[in-house]
């Protein structure tokens, strides 16, 4: 079993008030959690990577074939790999989730 500690794991700011950090991966999937501030927003993007998802705090408001959808708190969500999707946090309280992607997406390209 491989431990990483959260205290070892700096976060990136990927785009404008979107915070990822990178946790573990393993062969089959990897895990980030993200931190999305008040009016911060995600560009629609693709990945061949399924992503699994869970929000911990706040909202989250999804865009996926043109479909709002918005994920609170306790809510999880599967997006489908080389899906088009965007997100968006249309409160005033930062969201804060993680997401599990299959296969890992060890090194992902906002680390660079």
């Amino acid at each position: 079993m491989e431990v990483l500690p959260d205290a070892d794991v700096d976060a990136v700011e990927a785009i404008e008030g979107v915070f990822l950090t990178q946790g573990a991966a393993g062969n089959e999937a990897s895990i980030q959690r993200f931190v999305i501030e008040s009016g911060a927003e995600v560009p629609e993007h693709d990945h061949p990577h399924e992503q699994v998802g869970v929000i911990t705090e706040g909202a989250l408001t999804f865009v996926v074939d043109g479909e709002e959808r918005v994920v609170e708190a306790d809510d999880t969500y599967v997006i489908p790999g080389n899906e088009p999707h965007a997100a968006r946090n249309d409160t005033d309280e930062p969201v804060v989730g993680y997401d599990i992607f299959s296969p890992p997406r060890a090194n992902p390209d906002w680390q660079e």
